[in-house]
Parts: C-alpha cells; sequence; structure tokens
C-alpha cells in the first residue's frame, strides 16, 4: 500500500475540488492515483444481469489496495454530489469491504462561504457504513473555491494551506 488514491466528487475539467485533492497530494507526499468517478448509474437490474462493471471493480481495488484515501467533494443541494454517491452505491456491493478500516481524509472546496460544511456532515453518514477511519479534523471548509488557486493549481491562502497541512500530517499518521 504506497499510494494516495483521490477522489473529486466533482466531474468539471476545471474543478476547485480535483484542484484541492491534487494540494493535498503535493502534501502528503508520495504517488497520487486518482480514481474514476465516471461510472454507470447504479442499477440492480444491471448487476443482476451483467454483474459488477469493470470500472467499479478497479475503483474498489484502488480503494482496498490504497494507503490512505483523500475525497475531495463539492456541496450540491446541501449534499453530495450524485456522482460521487453513485461510486460510493456501486463500490458498497463489490466484494471484500475495500473501505473497511481505511484511513480517508475529507476536504470540500464550494463557491459559497461555508466551505462545505454541510456536504462533509453528509459525506461522513453516507460513509459511516462502511467503516472506513474517517478523520475527524482538521476540517478543510474551502470556501469562494475560485479565488483560491493561482495559475499553477496552488492554494493562495497560507490559513488554507496550514489546514491542508495539518490534515495531511493527521492522515499520515493513520496510514
Amino acid at each position: 500500500m504506497t499510494y494516495l488514491l483521490g477522489l473529486s466528487g466533482s466531474l468539471r475539467a476545471d474543478s476547485t475540488n480535483t484542484k484541492l485533492m491534487h494540494a493535498a497530494a503535493v502534501s502528503f507526499g508520495g504517488d497520487l492515483h486518482v480514481g474514476n468517478l465516471r461510472l454507470p448509474l447504479y442499477d440492480g437490474d444491471l448487476e443482476d444481469t451483467e454483474g459488477i462493471p469493470l470500472e467499479v471493480q478497479a475503483l474498489s481495488d484502488q480503494i482496498a489496495s490504497a494507503r490512505a484515501v483523500i475525497i475531495s467533494t463539492p456541496e450540491y443541494n446541501k449534499s453530495i454530489s450524485g456522482v460521487l454517491k453513485n461510486a460510493l452505491d456501486w463500490v458498497s456491493r463489490t466484494k471484500g469491504a475495500p473501505w473497511s478500516g481505511k484511513p480517508v481524509a475529507i476536504v470540500s472546496a464550494t463557491a459559497g462561504r461555508s466551505g462545505g460544511e454541510r456536504t462533509q456532515t453528509a459525506l461522513r453518514a453516507c460513509m459511516m457504513p462502511f467503516r472506513p477511519l474517517v478523520l475527524q479534523g482538521p476540517e478543510m471548509l474551502l470556501a469562494t473555491s475560485y479565488e483560491q488557486f493561482d495559475a499553477d493549481g496552488k492554494l493562495v491562502s497560507t490559513i488554507y494551506q496550514k489546514t491542508l497541512d495539518d490534515l495531511m500530517v493527521a492522515l499520515r499518521d493513520i496510514s
């Protein structure tokens, strides 16, 4: 288990959550693997007739093999994005409980002033049945995220960078 797995709940090419995920990986150090959340919508009939899709199994295997996982999530209508929820639902159907005991850090980047406080609470609730080791803090809530990165994708705020660094130290310590 030598790599950090990054999951971004936003599929946008210029997503600030993807930028935050990469900034977290730099702070964590080591090799980052990015999980693919472009999965078919969960459908029990599809699962019954065709089994677990290959891309879902690949994501599950990445989770199981990772040293730790960083999840960066936007806040969509006071909760997590559909793409992230869909991935959690699919992975829950795979064998081997890949999340169990896995060190996980949650970060969020939003256009609003709360930085994703509600989405982090919702994600923690969604993760609870899988029994990962979700860090409780420090909370990385990146508000007005469209203003927080330079042209190279680096955080411009020393306060936010310090919070992210502290969270990644805590993730390294438990992984």
